[in-house]
């Protein structure tokens, strides 16, 4: 599942907040920072955690971003 994670780096930005804040107090393992970084797919788990956190929903964290269909 193709997912982009570019909405939660400009919501820490505007809550002033740090990467290594976010893992900090949402208790997010090093690995995971770095599945989000990389745009790769986390469990819904950890969204959850990142949204109390952040006080927001998924929405307001990620975007969904469909593979190129062009061709089926």
């Amino acid at each position: 599942m193709p997912v982009s994670y570019t909405k939660l780096w400009k919501l820490l930005i505007d809550k002033k907040m740090s990467k290594a804040d976010l893992r900090k107090v949402s208790g997010m393992s090093p690995n995971t920072m770095t599945k989000l970084t990389r745009d790769e797919p986390v469990m819904l788990n950890v969204l959850d955690k990142v949204c109390a956190t952040l006080g927001c929903n998924y929405g307001d964290i990620m975007d969904y971003v469909p593979d190129d269909f062009a061709g089926n």
